[in-house]
């Protein structure tokens, strides 16, 4: 068992592009559902119960699902995949943290620490020569090795942007509503806002994907 090779790498064995999007959104999915739906599932399942309220319920359940995720993408691969690993073992850290002191300060400070992490790794990489984007996006669509670079650049600076995004808002929500509302708020923040601001990103970079793209047979065109 080993981590995924590289993305233009001859060997590299594949997902579904839709099998990993269900893969990378699927926990988050979870997540969202549980705390929408905690008080119902803490009524019907008593261990749910007693870890608190929805946004604990919603981060157990998240924890599960993460760990369920990487679990498919290995057995499916037969290796690990790089930065859904290393946000497993963020999820875990910090899910870990805030279940056992019952601290939801650890359950929202988590985006802020991935996204720092991830754009840290990214724009780090990049100091090495390695574009790890493509680790993730592989599946998706084929890049020469100067697309990727570019594309790593830009996803590295907005992760940044989303890791302070996430810190001020929760932090503000926090100092101005009650704490349930604080929480709902947050969660809707972090599933539609946080994606949303994503989404938008991602088709901006449209131009520079197709700018970019290697043909069918793999080679960058001349």
């Amino acid at each position: 068992m080993t981590f995924e090779r590289d993305p233009n790498d001859p060997g590299r064995k594949a997902l579904n592009p839709l099998l990993k999007f269900a893969l990378e959104l699927g926990p988050l999915a979870v997540f969202f559902l549980a705390n929408a739906r905690g008080e119902w599932l803490a009524a019907r399942l008593p261990a749910l119960a007693a870890l608190g309220g929805p946004l604990f319920v919603g981060t157990a359940l998240f924890i599960v699902a993460t760990a369920v995720s990487l679990i498919v993408s290995l057995a499916l691969t037969r290796r690990l995949p790089i930065l859904p690993l290393v946000s497993g073992i963020v999820v875990l850290v910090f899910g870990g943290l805030a279940l056992w002191l019952h601290d939801e300060t650890f359950i929202k400070m988590k985006p802020t620490i991935i996204n720092a992490l991830f754009g840290g790794v990214l724009l780090g990489g990049l100091f090495f020569g390695k574009a790890l984007l493509g680790y993730v996006f592989d599946s998706a669509f084929r890049l020469t090795d100067e697309g990727w670079r570019k594309l790593t650049l830009r996803w590295g600076l907005f992760l940044i942007f989303l890791a302070v995004l996430n810190e001020v808002v929760w932090r503000v929500l926090q100092a101005n509503l009650p704490q349930q509302a604080a929480d709902d708020w947050w969660v809707n923040f972090k599933v539609f806002g946080l994606v949303g601001l994503t989404f938008v990103f991602t088709l901006s970079q449209l131009p520079l994907l197709n700018r970019h793209a290697l043909p069918e047979d793999g080679k960058p065109t001349t």
